[in-house]
C-alpha cells in the first residue's frame, strides 16, 4: 500500500484523534491549498481533499460509491470521480462537520437561470477561502489590485441576489482603494465619461463586464483605450444573439482600439477563476487544474489536445466539492492551459460561456 493510499484511508476511517476531528482536518487541509507550488504537491493535496470530502460530503460519497470509486481505489487525479455540476441544482452539496468551519456565517451563491432552468445553489461554509482564492489569482495574473481602478459593468448580475461574481467584484472595488472604482448597471454614458477621464489621466483600469453588456456599451460609446484592460466574463443571458468568441473579440477590439480582449472563466459551483489575456486561452492558478474528459466515456479523463468535456479540480472548493464535471466543452493543452469551445449538447445554455468557436 502506498503512503498516499494509507493517508487517504486514515482520513476516511478516522485513524487517529486529529483525523477524527473533521474541523481540525479541514483546517490542516485549508492551510495546504494556497501553499501548492508544483504538480506533485497539487496531486497529494487533491487526493487528501478527495478522501476528506468522501467522508464528510454525503452527496459526493453516495456518488463515488455508486461509481465504485472509493478512496482505496483512487491512486491518481484521473481516478477521482468528478461530480456533475448539475447536482448543485437539486442536491445540497456541502461538507458537513460536527464543528464550525471558518469564523463567518455561510454564504450562498446562486447561478443565473432562465425561466426554463433551475439555478445552481452553492453553499460556501467559509467565505474567507473564496476571497483568498480570487485575490491571490488576480495578483498572480495581474499584480496588485491597488494599481487598478475597477469598473464593473454587470447589469444582469446586479439585478439579482446571490451572485458570486458580484461578491468578487465588490471586494475588488473595495480593495482597489480608488474612489473612481464602482459598479455600473445601465448608466453607459456615465461609464463612458469615467473612462474618458481615467484615460486622460493615464490611470490603469480594468473594465469587467458580462459579454452582452460590453457589446451594448461598445456599440453606444466606442472609445480608444490605452490604459484600460477590457475583460469579458462571457454570457449573452438571452439578451443578444449568441456569437462566436472570435467575433465578439473582433467587435470589441475595433470599438475600443485595443490589441486584445481579456476573459475570466469562473462558475457559481467553483471558488477559483482562470484568466485569458487574449485569444481565449485560459490559465489557472496553482490550486486549480483543468482536465478534459471523453465525451462518450465520462470516467475517462486526462485528454490532451483533444476536444472533450471540461473537468475542474478546485482545491479552494473544500467546503463543497473540489471535483466538478462541467457542462462546458474544451481542449486542454500539454502545459495545462485550456480553451472553452462551447457547451456540451445536452447542457442548458447558461450565462458564462459563448457558443462554439466554429
Amino acid at each position: 500500500m502506498s503512503k498516499q493510499q494509507n493517508r487517504q484511508n486514515k482520513i476516511v476511517s478516522g485513524g487517529n484523534s486529529i483525523i477524527k476531528d473533521g474541523v481540525k482536518l479541514y483546517e490542516e487541509l485549508k492551510q495546504r491549498i494556497f501553499a501548492v507550488n508544483n504538480r506533485e504537491a497539487f496531486a497529494r493535496t487533491a487526493l487528501d481533499i478527495f478522501a476528506f470530502q468522501f467522508k464528510y460530503n454525503e452527496v459526493y460519497q453516495t456518488y463515488c460509491t455508486a461509481l465504485r470509486r472509493t478512496p482505496d481505489k483512487v491512486q491518481k487525479l484521473e481516478d477521482i470521480p468528478f461530480l456533475p455540476a448539475s447536482f448543485f441544482k437539486s442536491k445540497k452539496v456541502e461538507v458537513s462537520l460536527s464543528g464550525k468551519a471558518g469564523k463567518e456565517e455561510p454564504v450562498v451563491f446562486f447561478s443565473s437561470a432562465t425561466s426554463s432552468s433551475i439555478p445552481s445553489k452553492h453553499i460556501v461554509g467559509d467565505a474567507a477561502i473564496y476571497r483568498e482564492s480570487f485575490r491571490r489569482a488576480f495578483s498572480v495574473f495581474y499584480g496588485d489590485i491597488r494599481d487598478y481602478c475597477i469598473l464593473a459593468l454587470l447589469p444582469s448580475y446586479l439585478e439579482r441576489s446571490g451572485s458570486s461574481l458580484v461578491y468578487m467584484a465588490d471586494d475588488m472595488i473595495r480593495l482597489s482603494g480608488s474612489a473612481d472604482s464602482g459598479f455600473y448597471l445601465h448608466n453607459h454614458s456615465g461609464l463612458h465619461d469615467k473612462l474618458v477621464r481615467l484615460e486622460e489621466q493615464g490611470r490603469k483600469s480594468l473594465l469587467l463586464s458580462v459579454t452582452y453588456a460590453l457589446l451594448d456599451f461598445a456599440a453606444e460609446h466606442p472609445i480608444r483605450l490605452k490604459h484600460t484592460i477590457v475583460m469579458e466574463t462571457g454570457g449573452m443571458k438571452g439578451r443578444r444573439k449568441e456569437l462566436l468568441r472570435g467575433e465578439v473579440h473582433r467587435i470589441l477590439k475595433e470599438a475600443f482600439g485595443i490589441p486584445s480582449v481579456h476573459s475570466e472563466y469562473g462558475m457559481t459551483e467553483l471558488l477559483s477563476q482562470a484568466y485569458s489575456n487574449g485569444n481565449g486561452i485560459f490559465r489557472a492558478p496553482a490550486w486549480m487544474c483543468v482536465l478534459a474528459r471523453d465525451r462518450y466515456d465520462p470516467l475517462k479523463c486526462g485528454l490532451v489536445n483533444e476536444s472533450g468535456g471540461i473537468n475542474i479540480i478546485d482545491l479552494a472548493n473544500i467546503n463543497s466539492c473540489s471535483f466538478i464535471a462541467t457542462d462546458d466543452a474544451g481542449i486542454v493543452r500539454h502545459d495545462g492551459s485550456f480553451e472553452i469551445t462551447g457547451r456540451l449538447e445536452y447542457s442548458d445554455a447558461r450565462g458564462c460561456n459563448l457558443m462554439l468557436e466554429g
